[in-house]
Formats: C-alpha cells, structure tokens, sequence
C-alpha cells in the first residue's frame, strides 16, 4: 500500500506520541536537503524507553500504513536509532545526545510541520 511521505511522517510522530516519547518533531526537508523529504526527531530518556520507542514506532507504522524501514541504523543501546523509510527518516535519540549534536540547529532552515489534530494538540490552561 503506498502512502504520501507526509503521512507517512505523522504516523511515525504519532506512533512516538504513543508509546510517549519526548520532544517529538517533525521537518518538512525538501528544498532543505537531498537525504529525505521528511524528518522526524523523538527522546527518550532511558535504554528501556529507547527500545520500546524504536518497537513501537516500527510495529504501529507497519499496522497502520504497511510500510517498513529500508533499512534501521544503530541500536538502542548506542543511544541514537535511525530508521529510514526513504522518504522519510525518524531519529530516535537518547535526550543527552540529541542535545549534544542539536540536530534542530543543523536543520534550522527546515519547516516544523504540525503533525497533531486540532483535537491531538495540548489544550492551554484557562
């Protein structure tokens, strides 16, 4: 079943949103960058939390949109796990890594997209 890339990066935002990662981002690359069309960047703050993000994220994707990684680079226990669905690349980072290397200042020409529902999105305080 082929999806739209965009889509197919809010399913892996939400699916991160699921099992609560942290800091979940999405950037629209193009124009940005000849690697991905779309990138998204989610912590966690633990090794268990990691993995299950990096499961979570692959098996919910997979359910929802049939679409599978070409390819997974790292391992939760290296702190930082790629998973590159060609059009779409999700990194999913151990928060003092994703602090060290600050991949939102090296991409800071790219556009955050919105990737919750109206519905989805935090409520302010009254």
């Amino acid at each position: 079943m082929a999806i739209e890339a965009l889509e197919l990066a809010k399913a892996c935002a939400k699916a991160a949103d699921e099992i609560q990662a942290e800091d979940i981002r999405v950037w629209d690359m193009r124009g940005v960058s000849n690697l991905t069309d779309y990138m998204i960047v989610c912590s966690g703050n633990s090794m268990p939390h990691l993995r299950a993000i990096l499961r979570d994220i692959s098996a919910h994707v997979e359910e929802w949109t049939g679409s599978r990684p070409a390819n997974a680079e790292g391992k939760a226990d290296t702190r930082w796990v790629v998973l590159d669905y060609i059009d779409v690349m999700v990194h999913i980072m151990h928060d003092e890594l994703r602090d060290y290397y600050g991949l939102e200042k090296l991409w800071g020409d790219a556009k955050e997209v919105e990737w919750k529902t109206a519905t989805e999105a935090p409520q302010a305080d009254a």
